[in-house]
């Protein structure tokens, strides 16, 4: 294996950018059959990337390199020292996620996936085969992010650092050596049940069987899966308790004790683009403008139709006669599921 040891990797994944890194041996996890316990569940909704073929893949990390030995997991800070949703109260903005405020992270983790690629084949001394895996590919990169001692999943589902927080984006790099693994750290949410409590829409909710977790999101429940992945109409039900969100959701991440000291990053490439952008604004975009406003960024995930149907559900929860005319144009609109989310919202204003 050329000597290489985890606290090499570390060494280099810090250099290449990401503020934590850790090893986990290239191997299936107990976790993939539960993984399939909650597809079957239907707790995916209509993400069919995670149901379809994949699901299957998800299952051994050979699946994507045939040859990989070792997991390579790091993590990139995205964390800025802008409020965060919980102490932010202005009712004619909406609320953007705060991992789409800046620029598609997938490209970024990339390039310094890339460059951590390129550094371990230089320190290795021996050849090797490798692969770079963002949050696209079929691999649960939070169990191996775990296994690597990168922190423990959250009752929220996020991996959660002891010093640093839950604010990080995941990235692997599968290679054909092999590293001496770490392990995973201890439980640390206790009985804090923060998360759980602050749901608007009760998305977390308990489940059993698993060594290290003790909660999972029904997608079918949750706030960002409305907003971003669901392409329909948003249960009736659910939409008071969306409020001002049209794209994502951080509040499980928000209210977590362990984000209150939470480093921030200076990077530009997260820095927000659109802070909480006025809902009458957003309204009143056209598709044009939509995608020229949003361009480079996840929030074009949402599409322009589901994006304006989130921005009329957003502004029928905030129940403000200044939305009244926004709400009657998207209600007059072509597209029926902006206007029947719009007629939603002109009934909440009475």
């Amino acid at each position: 294996m050329g000597g290489l040891s985890s606290a090499a990797i570390r060494e280099m994944a810090r250099a290449c950018g990401f503020e934590l890194a850790g090893v986990a041996r290239a191997e299936p996890l107990a976790e993939r059959a539960w993984y399939h316990e909650w597809v079957a569940a239907g707790c995916a909704g209509e993400m069919r990337y995670l149901t379809d073929r994949r699901a299957e893949v998800r299952d051994d990390p050979r699946n994507l390199l045939a040859s990989a030995r070792t997991v390579v997991s790091v993590g990139k800070l995205y964390n800025t020292p802008w409020p965060y949703s919980t102490q932010f109260d202005a009712d004619e903005r909406g609320w953007i996620s705060r991992y789409a405020w800046g620029e598609d992270y997938h490209q970024e983790m990339r390039r310094g996936l890339e460059r951590l690629d390129a550094m371990v084949r230089q320190r290795s001394g021996v050849p090797l085969e490798s692969k770079i895996c963002v949050d696209t590919a079929p691999l649960l990169e939070r169990s191996y992010a775990q296994a690597a001692g990168l922190g423990w999943i959250g009752k929220n589902t996020c991996l959660i650092n002891q010093r640093s927080g839950s604010w990080f984006f995941l990235g692997e790099l599968l290679v054909s050596i092999e590293v001496e693994p770490g392990g995973p750290p201890p439980d640390r949410c206790g009985t804090c049940t923060r998360c759980i409590d602050a749901c608007p829409t009760g998305a977390i909710v308990p489940i059993g069987g698993l060594p290290h977790n003790t909660h999972t999101i029904d997608s079918r429940l949750c706030i960002s899966y409305f907003t971003i992945e669901l392409r329909g109409a948003v249960p009736e039900p659910f939409r008071e308790g969306m409020g001002s969100h049209v794209f994502g959701c951080d509040i499980c991440q928000d209210v977590c004790p362990w984000n209150r000291r939470a480093p921030v990053t200076t990077d530009p490439a997260y820095q927000p683009q659109h802070f909480a952008p006025p809902l009458a604004k957003l309204a009143a975009l056209t598709e044009e403008e939509f995608r020229a406003m949003f361009r480079g960024t996840p929030v074009t995930r949402a599409r322009y139709s589901g994006f304006l149907r989130n921005v009329a559900i957003a502004m029928g929860n905030r129940r403000l006669e200044q939305f009244r005319q926004p709400l009657e144009r998207l209600a007059a609109s072509s597209d029926p599921l902006v206007a029947e989310h719009a007629r939603w919202g002109l009934q909440q204003l009475g």
